[in-house]
């Protein structure tokens, strides 16, 4: 079994495996380990795509998803590739919030530019301009933090995937 991460800047960590067994046979590994009555992870299974959640009584709102996609490249050799990430909803709100300051970024630059030339006082829009980054980069930090927040959560979900796939 090889494996390939990302760096660790990522917001959403990625990783991927080769392995030398059947598509099917790793599926009916999870729904086995997954249907368990120990197992404690919600889950739900479509075809070669696999969302393991967290418990829901120790679910936050930076808690963690781990998205498993199968594919079979060969007879038996199949590649695994898992992507950690929050909650499809939160994150959509995260990419809300980075688009939001991107475009007043771009409508008060242009507002600031439209003032500058014709001679009118520009202060205000430079200033949203000049602070629109900032925003963006404590956007980015606050995505790290939620990142570190739920990362025993996700070296959890990553235990699990291994000890279903070692099986």
């Amino acid at each position: 079994m090889t494996t390939n991460t990302n760096s660790n800047i990522h917001l959403r960590p990625r990783f991927k495996m080769e392995l030398n067994e059947n598509q099917d046979d790793l599926i009916s590994k999870f729904k086995a380990n997954l249907s368990d009555g120990e197992c404690k992870y919600c889950s739900k299974i479509v075809d070669g795509h696999i969302v393991i959640d967290v418990p829901k009584n120790e679910n936050h709102f930076w808690s963690p998803q781990l998205n498993i996609e199968i594919e079979q490249t060969e007879i038996d050799k199949t590649i695994v590739k898992g992507l950690f990430g929050p909650k499809p909803q939160v994150w959509t709100l995260f990419m809300f919030f980075h688009f939001a300051v991107a475009v007043a970024f771009i409508g008060f630059a242009v507002m600031a530019y439209v003032q500058w030339s014709l001679k009118t006082d520009f202060s205000l829009a430079l200033t949203i301009v000049i602070a629109l980054p900032i925003v963006w980069v404590l956007m980015y930090f606050l995505g790290r933090l939620g990142k570190s927040t739920g990362n025993k959560q996700m070296d959890e979900l990553y235990q699990f995937m291994m000890k279903t796939l070692r099986k």
